[in-house]
């Protein structure tokens, strides 16, 4: 009988770099899912435990770990080795004292930092599309995958700290001229600038950021960015 889930594996050849594993091991690797990130975006927690954290030391002991319960993201519990953990997801390990969030940094799209206990329950997300449905209500969809129903007003760009797992916005931070941006994709991973101008996309181009780092200005797309905070990082990203 054929599976129309997909394949539950990957060619370690295929996988990408920011895993962290070995490359002439055995053949294949568990993949992830379809789920809350893009697969080319994400780690499957399997994978995020053996080779990224190496705090289990074989995919039998991954297993184990997953399968009881041990594991929450975003406050919780994932019992699947094909979980897509991705950006800024905060991640939670039965007794293990650290907290770890995914984050970019030094030109990589995703690694683990370790994070404050009062910083659990915060996150950033993306809103990636907005949906008015029943009664003039507005349906908000964000970057992991998540969507919520608020009165909340947003435009697609901006960035909202939410409270997790409940979901309920806390602050919304505007993808506009002064606010600090963080790129989360290509060779500029991890860096932060402000944002100088936004250009609105013509037919031909995508919409435009003119983002000033340290010692440069660059040009990117406004779909590679995230915005942080107004003068400094309104959650632990580093």
């Amino acid at each position: 009988m054929v599976s129309i889930a997909g394949s539950k594996k990957l060619k370690r050849q295929m996988a990408p770099l920011f895993w962290g594993i070995t490359r002439k091991d055995k053949r294949f690797v568990i993949t992830v899912k379809p789920g809350s990130h893009k697969k080319s975006y994400s780690i499957p927690t399997a994978v995020f435990l053996r080779d990224t954290l190496k705090i289990v030391t074989s995919l039998r002991e991954a297993k184990t770990s997953i399968y009881s319960g041990k594991v929450k993201i975003d406050g919780v519990v994932r019992k699947s080795l094909h979980h897509s953990i991705g950006l800024m997801d905060v991640i939670e390990l039965e007794n293990v004292s650290d907290i770890y969030r995914l984050v970019p940094t030094e030109g990589k799209i995703l690694k683990p930092i370790k994070i404050q206990e009062s910083e659990k329950t915060k996150k950033l997300v993306t809103v990636v599309s907005k949906t008015t449905i029943n009664k003039g209500k507005m349906q908000i969809g964000f970057h992991d995958g998540r969507s919520i129903i608020s009165d909340t007003k947003v435009s697609v760009g901006d960035t909202c700290l939410i409270q997790i797992p409940e979901g309920k916005i806390i602050e919304v931070i505007k993808l506009e001229a002064g606010s600090h941006s963080l790129v989360i994709r290509g060779v500029n991973s991890g860096q932060i600038g402000k944002i100088e101008t936004v250009e609105e996309g013509t037919f031909i181009l995508p919409k435009r950021i003119i983002l000033s780092l340290e010692d440069r200005k660059i040009e990117i797309p406004a779909d590679i960015i995230m915005t942080i905070g107004k003068e400094e990082p309104i959650i632990q990203i580093k």
